[in-house]
């Protein structure tokens, strides 16, 4: 009897999307996962989450359920992988004896579900969110929304345009320094190389960004300290998690192309998010990794990871959550493919100039690890740490 087909759910985190102006969000993946089903002759079928982009982990887990319930049939396994904040949505979402507002009947595909894999996920919360939550990092937070978006879609004419912009509006500073209007004179500038129905989406997903950031206090390591002692895994789900680590601003390795207003604009940006994310809170630390975990988070960046590293959103010692799959020298969305591409012709698109190393074949390699993972044919890279609650198995 042929195995009923197995469902993957990918969830995007923060200003993060699944489809959005024509753009596929976590295409990339998708690309290095399906052949791997195929030859072991598994049927499977992707989904993207239409998760909001910046609302409560309570209501994204809510979308969540809702559209594994509407879309998962009745039978099959089911896989989850979550980027970013998406791994919290999902880890609430299973967490057992959770309230998402969802009806129990919404819920009765979680027993069928095999695997959650979570990359970059802040499991202990990051720093950056104390900034966000602020006027100043609110509108950052906006900025990086627009950017995310509009240069996965455009590539990077779209940078080259928003720093134009910048230069003949004052520079960087004065776009977070308090002219709301300014923002409407930039998004208005850039939106105008898109498409009319496109446009009408990204207004759409950025007025979102604008109306609920209920997800952005919910992230700071004060408040994932409540997370982590109310939310459990599932029994009968394994867990693995995905970690990187972006080069330390100080030692930023020379980008081709970074002396370019469009490349320094967003080295200049990658920098300031390093900075806030590196700022270790006393109180409330990451999870404890073993030594095992230490070593290949060193084998793959060549450094030995501190409480400060981070891949420029979410600090490395806080993506440790259950079996260590794979660790890579990599900003928070090259591990989804959008990476300044190695060989030619190109089609990952960067996201910011981390001087991050990422390649076609570390990139494939790693979703073959996922891969091996999710069909259930391979250990971790390491074992989860001895020592509850910091990493749990």
């Amino acid at each position: 009897m042929t195995e009923p087909r197995h469902r993957v759910y990918f969830v995007p985190g923060m200003f993060g999307f699944g489809q959005l102006a024509g753009y596929d969000y976590f295409q990339h993946v998708k690309r290095c996962l399906a052949p791997r089903f195929a030859a072991e002759g598994i049927t499977a079928v992707f989904h993207d989450v239409p998760a909001p982009p910046t609302s409560s982990l309570r209501e994204r887990a809510r979308v969540l359920t809702t559209t594994i319930a509407h879309t998962a049939g009745s039978e099959g396994p089911i896989h989850i992988l979550g980027h970013s904040t998406g791994g919290l949505d999902a880890r609430l979402a299973l967490s057992p004896h959770s309230n998402v507002r969802a009806h129990r009947d919404l819920c009765r595909w979680i027993p069928r579900v095999r695997s959650l894999v979570t990359l970059n996920t802040p499991h202990f919360g990051t720093p950056l969110a104390g900034y966000f939550a602020t006027v100043s990092g609110a509108r950052l937070l906006y900025a990086i929304s627009l950017l995310t978006v509009v240069s996965l879609k455009l590539g990077e004419p779209s940078l080259a345009l928003f720093s134009r912009l910048l230069a003949g509006l004052g520079g960087i500073d004065s776009l977070f320094g308090g002219d709301l209007q300014l923002f409407s004179r930039v998004t208005g500038g850039i939106l105008r190389f898109v498409d009319a129905e496109g446009r009408a989406e990204i207004k759409s997903y950025l007025s979102k960004v604008q109306v609920d950031q209920g997800a952005i206090i919910q992230i700071a390591p004060e408040a994932m300290d409540l997370f982590n002692a109310a939310v459990v895994n599932a029994e009968h789900v394994r867990y693995a998690s995905v970690v990187a680590a972006a080069p330390r601003p100080g030692s930023l390795r020379p980008a081709k192309g970074v002396r370019s207003p469009s490349m320094a604009l967003s080295a200049a940006l990658y920098t300031t998010l390093y900075q806030f994310t590196g700022q270790v809170h006393e109180r409330y630390d990451y999870a404890s990794p073993t030594r095992g975990q230490l070593l290949t988070i060193k084998d793959a960046t060549g450094e030995d990871v501190t409480r400060g590293d981070s891949d420029g959103i979410v600090p490395t010692l806080s993506m440790l959550w259950g079996d260590l799959l794979w660790a890579t020298e990599a900003d928070h969305l090259d591990t989804l493919g959008h990476f300044q591409d190695d060989q030619k012709p190109a089609v990952h698109t960067d996201w910011l100039t981390s001087g991050a190393h990422m390649t076609r074949l570390e990139f494939r390699r790693m979703m073959d690890r996922v891969a091996d993972f999710l069909l259930g044919s391979r250990a971790p890279a390491s074992s989860p740490s001895s020592s509850p609650p910091s990493v749990p198995a």
